[in-house]
């Protein structure tokens, strides 16, 4: 494990810091969470976990296409 912040650690894709700020906005309006300083950490956990939810399923969907492609 590293001691770096995420504020620290650099995006490897170009792009994929505002891809993933425009996804946790989509997010939050689905679930009716207004983000902020004066949001709770429960309202910001959900987006968060919607979020990795979604990338790990996207992912998986592009593993398995491309394994069904050959």
């Amino acid at each position: 494990m590293t001691n770096k912040s995420n504020s620290s650690m650099k995006m490897q894709v170009p792009g994929a810091k505002q891809a993933i700020d425009k996804m946790k906005y989509e997010i939050a309006n689905e679930f009716g969470v207004n983000l902020g300083p004066d949001s709770t950490s429960r309202a910001n956990g959900s987006v968060g976990g919607e979020i990795t939810r979604r990338l790990v399923q996207n992912g998986l969907n592009q593993v398995s296409g491309s394994y069904s492609n050959k």
